[in-house]
């Protein structure tokens, strides 16, 4: 019965999990993980509704799509080398600014939904339900100052 688990084996892990990379422990609850357009909606639509302030990280994994699919390239997510930099730091900074929601959805495994991002990392801040800023591109300081002023 080896061979019966292998494709359960080979699927892949979607999310902050399927990144590849040693993240820091959120300890605040606070950081959650879009892994599909319905996941995401379901998220977009409760920090719409909510006054809790939120960010929404989106990042970019590298697939391969052949005729009977999409895969992730040698079988693993592997996160574009500018959201592989900044990602450590969004999940360290989630433990530091406790009253933020903090959202990662990767635009790979959230196509439908994510159709409107045109750079990686685009990271959006949220205030009572409303999207408030915009940042392009990586840089802890930067980040670490607009979540400070939208907390």
């Amino acid at each position: 019965m080896e061979g019966s688990n292998s494709n359960d084996q080979n699927k892949a892990k979607k999310g902050l999990e399927g990144s590849g990379i040693d993240l820091p422990i959120n300890r605040r609850a606070n950081l959650k993980s879009a892994t599909s357009d319905d996941d995401f909606t379901d998220i977009l639509a409760h920090i719409k509704s909510s006054s809790t302030p939120a960010v929404i990280n989106y990042g970019a994994s590298w697939y391969v799509t052949a005729e009977f699919g999409t895969f992730p390239i040698n079988g693993n997510s592997k996160l574009c080398r500018v959201c592989s930099q900044i990602l450590p730091a969004f999940c360290k900074l989630s433990n530091n600014f406790p009253k933020l929601t903090f959202v990662y959805a990767d635009i790979d495994e959230c196509p439908e939904t994510t159709q409107h991002i045109r750079y990686t990392p685009t990271f959006q801040f949220y205030r009572n339900g409303e999207k408030v800023d915009e940042m392009y591109g990586a840089g802890e300081e930067r980040l670490h100052d607009r979540l400070w002023l939208h907390s």
